[in-house]
Formats: structure tokens, sequence, C-alpha cells
């Protein structure tokens, strides 16, 4: 179980990361990370990896840190935690000797998948090869909580599609997950749950199940919630 109490980050004295988070995600759930540009997204799943210094609150996993539980936490991220200058087979000898239950061959599996080429530079990928190594890295963790920050971020649909059937393949069925995209189709039937930021508050948090027993699709309730009004832009040519 992942809770988040009265979790503050700001950057200065203005910039707001997020505000008065409360939340509690129970073993298993997969909960979709949602919302604009800037409201807080990546600094929430940051928060709760431990890797950045929270202004205020607390991020408890089973009842310990961050960093007690890092371990048990993986971070899939289009920043990328390799290394450029080691090939995807170096990455992968680092990788298991770092973490105890890391998979080499289920590494190897997904490298393959991808068409990498294990003893090629990575600082000589493209960034979607990169993203793809970040991936199979990330799923080879045996981690039980798995955070991805746009992980469609750059990819084209169909390796968009690979990669959902990868996620839904690599998952022994105890995982938590929380995945921040503004892929909203491709999650839709994939969350059990959204949590909506703006401006770093919630300002919804509802189960996939209550909107769709009200007819509503997950882009119907993020427009809701950011005050969209879709005959805006008529007004411009009015």
């Amino acid at each position: 179980m992942i809770q988040l109490i009265n979790v503050k980050k700001h950057y200065g004295l203005q910039a707001v990361g997020v505000s008065k988070i409360n939340a509690v995600i129970q073993p298993g759930e997969i909960v979709g990370i949602l919302g604009e540009n800037g409201s807080g997204k990546t600094t929430l799943l940051k928060a709760i990896m431990g890797l950045t210094d929270l202004t205020e609150g607390q991020v408890l996993i089973e009842g310990r840190s961050p960093v007690e539980m890092y371990d048990e936490l993986s971070f899939i991220s289009e920043e990328g935690s390799w290394f450029p200058e080691m090939t995807p087979f170096e990455y992968g000898g680092f990788l298991s000797e770092f973490f105890q239950k890391f998979d080499m061959s289920k590494y190897n599996k997904l490298v393959r998948f991808f068409d990498l080429e294990p003893q090629k530079k990575i600082r000589t990928f493209s960034n979607g090869q990169k993203s793809k190594l970040e991936a199979s890295a990330g799923f080879s963790k045996g981690a039980k909580y798995i955070l991805m920050d746009e992980p469609f971020q750059g990819k084209d649909m169909l390796t968009r599609q690979d990669f959902l059937k990868l996620m839904i393949s690599s998952l022994r069925g105890e995982e938590t997950i929380l995945i921040s995209t503004h892929q909203l189709n491709e999650i839709e039937n994939f969350i059990d749950r959204a949590i909506i930021l703006k401006y770093g508050l919630i300002k919804a948090d509802f189960r996939m199940d209550e909107i769709r027993e009200q007819g509503k699709t997950l882009a119907d309730v993020m427009m809701e919630v950011m005050g969209y009004d879709e005959k805006r832009y008529k007004a411009l040519f009015e």
C-alpha cells in the first residue's frame, strides 16, 4: 500500500509541484495519474520514488520510506536511467548486480522483442530506442511497485500497442502500477482508477467502473475537471 500524507513539494518561493496531496493506493491497483502539463504528475511520481525532497508531508510504502523500499520500486521515465557509454548487454549486467530480483532472462527477451542491438552503445540509440530499453529494464526488476512517467512519449501507434501488450503480459497480478500519460485512449481499459491533478492538487479521484456506469469516457471526465469548453474556439470566427 502507498500512503500519501499531506505531500507538498514547492520549487523556490512560488512554484508549486504538488500541494496537500492525500491519497491511499491499494496493493494491486492500476492507477492513472492524469492532468495537463505542469499539473504535478512527474513531481508526484518522483516523490513516491523518493527522488525529490518534500517541502512537507510523508510518503509511506508498506509503512516504510521510499528509500527503504527502493528494491521494490521501478521507475520507467522518458529521462531514462541508463548509462550512455554502456551497451544494453552491459547495462543488464549492471542491473543484475544492483537489483537482487533482476530477471536477466526476461530483460534479454525484451531487448530482442524491441529489436535493440545488445552490443551497440546506448548513446547511439534514437530516443524511441532508449525508451524501449528503459521499459525493458523497468519490467525486469521484479518490483512490486511500477511507476511510469509518460511511457508512450515519442512512440508511434504500433509501438504504443506493443508497449501496452508488454505491460499486460509482464504483470504477475500483484503489482501496483501508477502511470502518467496524456494518451487517455491507450489506458482507458487498462487502469482501475484515475487521479486527476490540477495546479498540484487532486481535483478528481474515481474508479473507472463509476464513470462507465455514467456512460462517460475518461476524456469526458478530463474535460469536465479541467473546465474545457469545446465551443470556445468558435468565438474566434464570430
